[in-house]
């Protein structure tokens, strides 16, 4: 008589993943004359803390990885700050 294999075995099903939540600061979408919806244009979406601290490091790192990961990493950060800092003030 066979042995059944591993892989016949019955899985238990999975439940499905909620969906995110929508960004609480956007702004409602509006209708065109043509009648498709496009976002507001002043719409903003608010940045935590913890996520521009994560998008500083993101530039720092690939300012040091351009020049060989050598040099002051205190300077990447700073530069990488200041330019964050700019992108997300220039989309107020």
């Amino acid at each position: 008589m066979p042995e059944k294999s591993p892989r016949t075995r019955k899985r238990a099903p999975v439940a499905p993943r909620p969906e995110p939540p929508a960004p609480q600061s956007a702004a409602p979408a509006t209708r065109t004359a043509a009648g498709s919806t496009v976002a507001s244009s002043t719409a903003r979406t608010t940045i935590s803390p913890e996520q521009r601290r994560l998008m500083i490091a993101e530039a720092a790192y690939y300012r040091a990885q351009r020049r060989g990961f050598r040099g002051d990493p205190i300077r990447d950060w700073t530069e990488a700050e200041a330019e964050i800092d700019a992108q997300l003030l220039s989309r107020r």
